[in-house]
């Protein structure tokens, strides 16, 4: 495993514990796109399909692990990550394992938020993550407002 997958999912697993009980997984790291993935069984809800709050979770923490990699590449972290809010959508089920995958922002979104932290210890960032399904359609879509503060 790739040291900042490995990071990452030793981060996710000891300070946020849910993750262990989702059996989240980093599943790579990648030109700035961070995958995470977890299995239907732990997350099935009564229909046999993925626990719509699973899914939520996966989505957001792919934000929140995307934007902590990034960030520790920038040499910053003196920050709190927070999701401030979000639209998510759910148009297909999940009926397998989930991957989520974060993919880098607009280099230039990504400068006006790393400028504005450094001057003035908040900023915030939009990504968007999405799980696809089997066919490749998109079976679940955040756009999450992330929020980096002293």
């Amino acid at each position: 495993m790739h040291p900042d997958c490995q990071y990452l999912q030793d981060l996710l697993h000891r300070d946020i514990p849910l993750t262990r009980a989702m059996q989240l997984r980093v599943a790579g790291y990648e030109n700035h796109e961070l995958r995470l993935a977890m299995p239907l069984a732990p997350n099935s809800n009564h229909t046999g399909s993925m626990f719509g709050g699973s899914l939520y979770s996966i989505s957001v923490l792919a934000g929140w692990g995307w934007l902590t990699l990034r960030l520790r590449e920038a040499g910053i972290d003196d920050g709190h990550i927070v999701i401030k809010g979000g639209q998510i959508d759910y148009p297909l089920p999940v009926v397998e394992e989930a991957v989520a995958i974060c993919a880098a922002p607009a280099e230039e979104d990504w400068k006006k938020f790393e400028t504005l932290y450094r001057r003035r210890g908040r900023a915030r960032l939009y990504l968007d993550i999405r799980i696809p399904a089997p066919s490749g359609e998109t079976a679940v879509h955040l756009h999450g407002e992330y929020v980096l503060h002293k």
